[in-house]
């Protein structure tokens, strides 16, 4: 039975107070993006334990054949938006959602299960979950 990696790295930092906003595989190579519950900064400190953390479940379950390079990262300027709370969090940035139609614009407000945004003079609304977005600007503080 496959293991679920997103799972299984889920498990390995909900401990530490980690979130995974991403988790990417390639040929010789797994990528995770987090970040910390308290929506606080994320240090060093805490991607070294995580990635402990995230070495020992990989090595106990060995869902990933051969040999490859585990690389765990913050989430960075182009931080994955996709949950209520990131787009709450992140209100008044713009955001690029990708896509055959898709866009940059501000998020103007989360109303019931749709993330409402502003892109030039027109409001364009899109139901959680069925969108991915990143920030397409970084805030002065951190949020």
């Amino acid at each position: 039975m496959p293991v679920d990696l997103w799972r299984l790295v889920e498990e390995a930092v909900e401990a530490l107070g980690l979130q995974v906003l991403e988790v990417k595989e390639a040929p010789g190579e797994v990528l995770v993006r987090l970040e910390r519950l308290d929506e606080k900064p994320i240090t060093v400190a805490d991607l070294e334990r995580a990635s402990r953390h995230i070495e020992a479940a990989l090595d106990r379950e060995d869902p990933i054949p051969g040999s490859y390079r585990l690389l765990v990262e913050s989430p960075g300027p182009k931080r994955p938006l996709f949950t209520r709370r990131h787009f709450e969090r992140f209100q008044g940035l713009k955001a690029k959602v990708p896509g055959p139609e898709g866009f940059v614009g501000r998020i103007l407000r989360v109303e019931g299960e749709e993330v409402v945004f502003q892109v030039g003079s027109e409001e364009k609304r899109l139901k959680l979950g069925t969108f991915r977005a990143n920030l397409a600007e970084w805030p002065e503080e951190p949020r």
